[in-house]
């Protein structure tokens, strides 16, 4: 395994988990960072016995956005400045070859096995925008949240504008977007921002447990499918959705899992589903 500066990576059983590990910096993301994040989330594509992956941030903050020295060379550049890590390039997911899933932090609905954000203190700007594009996000009770774009002089970055809205609402995407003001886990779940409210200390191992729970449950290739179909028909009419959820169903009808999660039923057992190929 590789051995990475800037974020923990771990598997423990069915479950990855990547520690963005910066923690004198609130894990403010650097290039180096991001390109870490990306190549262990690869990892886990490729490992057959990792059901999905933790996101989460060491210390007390979960990500303060993008380091300011990065933050102030774009300032005095007036454009993006970035470098790239030729040894840690990979292209994690997207089976299809989406378009849609090909930028940072968006390929994250690209992936075909669960992310799961646990924000275990402040998520700001970037840190914030990876929160967003994770599948489901469990939030300390004491964490943040904070846009930051509007005091920067930004706009809604990272695919947020089209991802925002569609968690929490229009109304509620442009007051995080317009106030910047610090909300709370209370306020996050109430919004339905954060899917599970933990108490401080608790979301990562919460997180963990959580696909722990589906790994002994679910087949990975009906996880993976069901990702699949929410993120490709948010955009499609409801009959297209449709006739393509029908055409899969017909395919997941002639799968072993199909036959196996029958079985498993009526013998009372534990299934035994076939892992996602590599």
């Amino acid at each position: 395994m590789i051995d990475y500066q800037e974020i923990e990576y771990a598997v423990d059983g069915p479950v990855a988990t990547i520690t963005m590990n910066r923690p004198d910096q609130l894990n403010a993301l650097t290039d180096l960072t991001q390109a870490e994040i990306r190549h262990a989330l690869d990892q886990s594509e490729k490992n057959p016995d990792v059901i999905g992956t933790v996101l989460t941030g060491a210390g007390r903050g979960f990500c303060a956005g993008v380091d300011m020295n990065a933050l102030g060379s774009m300032s005095d550049a007036g454009e993006r400045t970035t470098t790239s890590f030729d040894d840690l390039k990979v292209d994690p997911g997207n089976p299809d070859n989406d378009p849609n899933y090909q930028g940072s932090p968006t390929y994250f609905l690209g992936l075909r096995k669960p992310l799961i954000a646990a924000i275990n203190g402040a998520a700001a700007g970037l840190g914030f925008s990876y929160a967003t594009f994770c599948d489901m996000r469990f939030m300390d009770r004491t964490a943040k949240l904070v846009t930051s774009f509007g005091p920067r002089g930004l706009i809604a970055e990272h695919g947020t504008s089209w991802m925002l809205p569609r968690i929490v609402g229009p109304s509620n995407a442009l007051d995080m977007y317009w106030s910047s003001r610090r909300i709370d886990g209370e306020e996050a779940y109430r919004m339905g921002y954060a899917n599970r409210l933990c108490e401080a200390g608790t979301c990562c191992s919460e997180a963990q447990q959580y696909l722990r729970d589906i790994a002994g449950t679910s087949a990975p290739n009906s996880i993976m499918m069901m990702k699949r179909q929410v993120y490709k028909h948010l955009n499609r009419e409801l009959g297209e959705a449709m006739n393509e959820s029908t055409r899969w169903m017909d395919e997941s009808l002639k799968h072993d899992d199909f036959k196996e999660g029958v079985a498993s039923f009526v013998e009372k057992r534990a299934a035994n589903f076939s892992k996602i190929e590599v």
